[in-house]
């Protein structure tokens, strides 16, 4: 059923074509901003502290598709595991993107409902406040399962945490898996959640 409801959202969206709102590839794209590296919930990060150079989090460059990227083949299968099929919903649900939350003393920054729908991405990137925008990797899409987008216990969490009110603002670029873009920036305001 909620197949059938996707389906209808993304045909009345557009389907796979590039929204004129900037969906798809950015006329002027971000410079040089890249992710926090991803803690653990016990171990949470600063977001002024670099990542390691061994570590996930390289710089993430917007004036052109990360390196060793390749469009994907854009067939629809109904299943949302290509950008053709992701797209529509993550534009529509754009202010779903990022959520943050003072929680144990931390600051959380949630990308679930981006992983949720991750089989369409190809590369996912964040900032947190003015820091560089820098790669996020993305749990894999799951194609042998009935739910493929499906967040399973052995895929890495989909949060940040940091110092309690140090996050004031949030960045997110996705590059899609036929190397569209998009990208959004989210006041911390906005994206409280209690």
């Amino acid at each position: 059923m909620f197949e059938f409801v996707f389906a209808v959202i993304a045909i009345g969206l557009g389907g796979a074509g590039v929204p004129s709102d900037g969906v798809g590839r950015p006329e002027v794209p971000l410079r040089g901003e890249a992710p926090a590296t991803p803690a653990s919930p016990t171990a949470p990060a600063s977001p002024a502290a670099p990542a390691s150079p061994d570590a996930p989090g390289r710089a993430f460059i917007m004036d052109a598709v990360p390196a060793g990227l390749v469009a994907e083949e854009q067939i629809s299968t109904g299943r949302f595991t290509t950008a053709a099929e992701v797209r529509p919903i993550l534009n529509a649900t754009r202010g779903n993107w990022v959520a943050v939350r003072e929680y144990g003393g931390k600051d959380y920054v949630y990308v679930t409902h981006l992983w949720s729908w991750r089989c369409g991405l190809a590369a996912m990137a964040i900032a947190v406040n003015d820091a560089p925008l820098r790669d996020w990797p993305l749990p894999p899409c799951h194609k042998t399962l009935a739910t493929p987008n499906a967040v399973l216990g052995d895929d890495p969490l989909p949060y940040l945490t940091f110092e309690p009110g140090s996050v004031q603002s949030v960045q997110i670029q996705l590059v899609y898996d036929d190397l569209g873009m998009a990208a959004a920036r989210f006041s911390r305001g906005d994206v409280l959640i209690p």
